[in-house]
């Protein structure tokens, strides 16, 4: 194995990206629960708000799980474009 194999680098720039796709997930998430959070208080005081946290949850939990797929998709995107390439399997056949 290379030592290429065990480096990875990006500019200052795709790290910058990278550091601010993060936060507006961060963001999101805390959003989402805090949503969450304050519906679950009211249904607690009243059964009626149940209903907007079902809501809340149906809508803004796929929106959370897309915003993470996006952001794995991303560097998943970024370490492939690094990778070097597949050694050769022709040689060890006989």
């Amino acid at each position: 194995m290379s030592d290429q194999s065990a480096s990875f680098e990006m500019t200052r720039d795709e790290l910058m990206a990278l550091h601010e796709k993060f936060r507006e997930i961060k963001h999101s998430i805390n959003n989402t629960l805090a949503v969450i959070m304050a519906l679950s208080e009211l249904g607690q005081r009243n059964p009626a708000h149940l209903e907007k946290l079902a809501k809340a949850v149906l809508q803004r939990g796929p929106e959370v799980v897309q915003q993470l797929q996006d952001f794995q998709a991303q560097l998943a995107g970024k370490l492939k474009s690094t990778a070097p390439p597949a050694e050769s399997t022709e040689a060890a056949q006989p």
